[in-house]
Formats: C-alpha cells, structure tokens, sequence
C-alpha cells in the first residue's frame, strides 16, 4: 500500500478514516497504546464484544451511547444489572440492541470482577499473557496469544470473546502493537512479525 501523507503531514493507518474525526482521534491518541486502567480495560472489552461482525467505527460512533446505557462503564453497576435493564437496554436506539450481546455484557462484567478479584486487577491477568511487553506485529486478524486468551476467557464464562474479537481487543489495549510501519504512531517496526 502506497505511503499516505494527511494535510497535517503525518502518515497514518490505511483504516483510519480521515472524514471521522472521531475515529481519528481513536487512531492517534487511544488505538495500540499499552493500557493498564481497569476502567478502561473493561470499557474496552464491552465495546470490542459489541463490535463482533460490525465495524468498530460503527461502535466507535456509538460508545457516547454506550457510555451512558452501561452506566459510565463502572463494572460494579454493570455487574447488578438485572433482566430489566436488558429490557431497557434493548429500547436504546443509542447502541447495538441485541439481546445476546447485552447479556454478554452483563455476563462478561461479573466475569471480568471475578478475574480481577483472583488477581488483583484485571490488568494483571492480561499482561501475564505476555510477561508485561508489548507485542508487535501486523497483518493479523488472530494469533496464538489470542487464540489462548480467547479460550481462558470462554473457560472462565466470557461470551463473544473469540479469538478474532480478542485479538482486536489485544490491539485496541496495545498488548498488540500493530501500526503500519509508516504511521506516525509505529513502534519498534524491525520485530514486526507477519
């Protein structure tokens, strides 16, 4: 793919589009930078659940609605969701209504508090997988650290966390580092692996 230079004179990932602002700013402040908040880890892992065979800038434009239907993404109160607040939930025009995926929701939230009490955060747990570093490759839509992730989570009661949906998280958290090696945002580009 041929080398892109944006009016701002920065070169950038083939997928971010450069008419959504929104999704740039996703691209150049959030997308692959290591993140070690549980808050965010877990908004993360809800977005990236609800995003599986839709584009994430679908969800991307829709996580302000997501943010205020999943109560700010404090996984407490996500946690004591009740079948009532699916019902609610599922008249919520401002996010992805499907009913599988807003239990999951609520499932993965008690399942993502049990990891981290086992832990001590959920951070923990996830970096474990790769000794605290970051990896980097591109070209991939799954791997075997998803792959293993994908199936302790399943195990541990997750649902829509295949390897595909992980692998995705594991590069929006930035455990995966997978700029292009043009971007701005590239990091160590000679370990790359393909």
């Amino acid at each position: 793919m041929d080398k892109i230079i944006w009016p701002d004179g920065k070169c950038r990932c083939f997928w971010a589009n450069p008419k959504n602002e929104r999704y740039v700013r996703y691209h150049d402040e959030e997308w692959g930078r290591p993140e070690h908040d549980d808050g965010r880890l877990f908004e993360m892992l809800l977005l990236e659940c609800f995003q599986a065979g839709l584009s994430w800038e679908c969800i991307l434009n829709k996580r302000e609605g997501f943010r205020q239907a999943f109560a700010d993404f404090h996984l407490d109160d996500v946690c004591a969701f009740t079948e009532e607040d699916v019902e609610r939930l599922m008249q919520d025009a401002a996010i992805i209504r499907h009913r599988r995926k807003i239990e999951a929701a609520v499932c993965n939230a008690r399942v993502f508090r049990e990891i981290r009490q086992e832990f001590g955060s959920f951070d923990r747990y996830l970096w474990q997988w790769t000794e605290g570093e970051v990896v980097h490759e591109r070209g991939r839509t799954t791997s075997a650290l998803s792959n293993v992730l994908s199936k302790d989570l399943k195990k541990r009661g997750m649902k829509f966390v295949g390897s595909t949906t992980i692998y995705s998280y594991l590069q929006a958290v930035g455990v995966i580092e997978s700029h292009e090696p043009d971007c701005f945002l590239s990091g160590v580009q000679d370990v790359y692996q393909t």
